[in-house]
């Protein structure tokens, strides 16, 4: 019976995709193409404090199905900053962040945006930490006026990873090679097909620890720590909330309720303030934890075919991510 079911839904689909080839676009799912529309969580009054989900890897990346497209999540937030900064009943935006990181440029874009949006508009800013809140999801964090974990937020890895596929060794065994010519001899430095040298390694460290750097300034900036906690953040360990409102990464430890009425507390709005987020869709029973900004009915994999996040990683390149707190699902 199910068979019968997949085939008649895949059966389904194909009507719809034919029929769109000869009439006007049937859209079957929300996407990337609906705006943003604003709904209220909680409250009556006209100031507003925005609440922005940050879920998953940091990137630029958008994404195609089958069926829809999904905005990369710097689009996506940045979208939602922008609403936020032409509507002056927002007074605050609340971010709240469960991400184990992302590429470095996606991170800093995102960093740069927040700080930007503070700068211009003068409106509170604070950040409320989830499951992870790792390297790149603690780095769009720092120019926020203050910083709540959970009770069992992980946090930190402050530094960069380079990552790059290798599979010289695959090819040595099925006895498959790859000829090249370049113009320079550093040309195809990282390259799959073959090992780098020693000083191609000495380079690709010397960048890794550019960039960590750059992440460890920055938290010096914003987080003023001293110089034996400046030490211990330098190893990127991740700390548990405690041991991070410890060594200076967090200001306080609560729920995501707490946080909403910090932010209020700290933008001088009454309890009777609105809480709102921007999705595409309306959600029955809708409240501060749904992390959607769009429907999805369960996972619909015949839908979409798409891949899961830890599929942008077939890529070489510089992450501000905690590896172990990928998502491979």
């Amino acid at each position: 019976m199910r068979a019968i079911r997949i085939k008649i839904v895949f059966l389904l689909i194909m009507s719809f995709l034919a029929a769109g080839c000869m009439s006007p676009k049937v859209k079957l799912f929300t996407d990337a193409t609906d705006p943003l529309k604003e709904f209220t969580l909680a409250g009556e009054a006209e100031d507003k404090i925005l609440l922005i989900p940050v879920n998953g890897i940091i990137s630029d990346f958008s994404h195609k199905g089958l069926l829809r497209t999904k905005p990369s999540m710097v689009q996506e937030i940045v979208s939602q900053l922008r609403m936020a900064e032409n509507d002056p009943a927002v007074k605050a935006v609340l971010f709240k962040i469960d991400s184990p990181g992302g590429t470095v440029t996606a991170s800093d874009i995102l960093y740069h945006e927040i700080r930007e949006f503070k700068e211009k508009t003068d409106k509170v800013v604070t950040v409320s930490l989830m499951n992870v809140a790792a390297s790149g999801g603690y780095y769009i964090s720092l120019p926020a006026d203050h910083i709540m974990a959970h009770p069992t937020s992980i946090a930190g890895s402050v530094g960069v990873i380079f990552i790059r596929p290798k599979i010289n060794g695959l090819m040595e065994k099925i006895g498959v090679d790859v000829v090249t010519h370049t113009s320079g001899r550093h040309k195809d430095m990282g390259s799959p097909f073959r090992e780098a040298t020693s000083a191609e390694e000495e380079m690709f460290q010397g960048l890794a620890d550019r960039l960590g750097e750059r992440f460890l300034r920055l938290v010096k900036k914003h987080r003023y720590l001293d110089a034996s906690e400046l030490a211990d953040v330098k190893t990127a360990r991740i700390y548990l909330a405690d041991e991070a409102l410890e060594v200076g990464l967090v200001d306080e430890i609560g729920y995501l309720k707490d946080a909403v009425s910090k932010t209020r507390e700290m933008a001088g709005l009454s309890e009777d303030s609105r809480l709102v987020v921007y999705r595409r869709t309306e959600y029955p029973n809708d409240n501060l934890y749904n992390t959607q900004t769009r429907y999805q009915a369960g996972r619909q994999a015949l839908v979409d075919l798409g891949l899961p996040e830890s599929a942008k990683f077939d890529r070489a390149g510089f992450y501000y991510l905690w590896p172990a707190g990928i998502d491979f699902e």
